[in-house]
């Protein structure tokens, strides 16, 4: 770890810092299923789809590129190449074979919705060890992702 005069005990950065690298690996997997539903969607409403998937793509490299600061400002590194993160992904692989609206809007819709319970149990996490900022940081992840799940299930409806 690199020094800082962040107060918080190294014990809590070391820990969140893992939290966050976790969670780093898994909105990059989850950033790579979006856009994996952006290129193939096909469909009546492949432009509507098609747009809403690359907005949700652009919010979700925020998300990413602020979780991987966060674990540097707490003097870490971030681990987050696209090697890392397909070995430690804890998300369910993308249907790839999918091309219809529907089976694009589930699976968009299911990794949305298996990242945002993983944001929760981070603020937790973070919460239970004193670190407000990194519970924080996963509290506004996770309403973004909450907003984009609505915004595709929506599309099911």
């Amino acid at each position: 770890m690199y020094q800082t005069k962040n107060e918080l005990s190294e014990s809590i950065r070391e820990r969140n810092i893992e939290l966050l690298n976790a969670r780093l690996v898994d909105c990059i997997d989850l950033q790579s299923q979006i856009k994996q539903a952006h290129w193939n969607v096909k469909g009546p409403n492949f432009i509507a789809l098609h747009r809403l998937f690359d907005e949700i793509y652009e919010a979700v490299g925020e998300y990413v590129d602020t979780i991987a600061e966060r674990a540097v400002q707490l003097g870490g590194i971030a681990q987050g190449t696209v090697r890392v993160a397909a070995t430690r992904s804890t998300l369910r692989e993308y249907p790839l074979l999918a091309s219809g609206e529907t089976s694009h809007v589930e699976a968009v819709s299911s990794v949305l919705a298996a990242f945002g319970q993983l944001a929760r149990k981070a603020i937790d996490e973070a919460t239970e060890d004193g670190d407000a900022d990194t519970a924080d940081l996963f509290t506004g992840v996770s309403r973004g992702i909450d907003m984009w799940l609505w915004f595709v299930e929506a599309h099911l409806q």
